[in-house]
């Protein structure tokens, strides 16, 4: 009779699910830069200015929807600082496309004098949270806060770009960008290698310990 209650009980003990795993940023990774690399080819003149919206599918398609993906994921693992990583970049490739759709369509109902300001402002607002995020992400491997510091260097070249019509500031933060898109394609490489079951790659050492 013992032993019939133990087994009963051992029956109707609740079963424990297993931790989620995974790894989110072979998803985030190269969906940050399809939408880098077409961004900085639309900022180097690849395509003519007025035809800037060109990387807009790409943008809205793949990689504000491929962060967004991302970021649960990495929620749903509890990596809170990586979820918080992607969701600002979520957030900035979402934003901007909404400011050249506003811009193009006139959705925004800004006078055509302060165009120039608003943009301006929208850059000057997001290189505030680059610089936070690059200096928050210093206990990362170093190759993530470089990655980041170059998303922020090429804002700020950006906004004094846009706000002195300075074509060649604005290309060279189109060149920055490709810097960290090679960056972006090489963590993803560790990462593929690492979920077919072989070693990352060498990140650097965290600038903090």
């Amino acid at each position: 009779m013992v032993a019939t209650d133990s087994a009963a009980i051992e029956t109707s003990a609740p079963e424990v699910a297993a931790a989620p795993t995974g790894d989110p940023s072979i998803l985030g990774l190269p969906s940050f830069v399809v939408g880098a690399v077409a961004l900085s080819l639309a900022t180097v003149g690849y395509v003519p200015p007025a035809a800037v919206g060109a990387a807009l599918p790409i943008i809205l398609g793949a990689t504000g929807l491929g962060l967004l993906i991302t970021t649960v994921w990495c929620a749903n693992l509890g990596q809170s600082f990586v979820a918080c990583v992607f969701g600002v970049f979520t957030g900035f490739w979402f934003s901007y496309a909404a400011l050249v759709l506003g811009l193009q369509h006139n959705w925004s109902q800004i006078p055509a004098e302060d165009v120039t300001r608003s943009v301006a402002l929208f850059l000057i607002s997001w290189a505030v949270v680059m610089f936070f995020l690059t200096v928050g992400s210093a206990r990362l491997p170093v190759i993530y806060t470089i990655l980041i510091g170059l998303v922020f260097v090429a804002l700020v070249l950006l906004v004094f770009g846009t706000l002195n019509a300075n074509t060649t500031l604005n290309k060279l933060a189109g060149y920055v960008v490709f810097g960290a898109s090679a960056l972006g394609s090489y963590l993803f490489l560790s990462s593929c290698s690492v979920a077919l079951g072989g070693p990352p790659f060498q990140l650097g050492r965290a600038l903090r310990g």
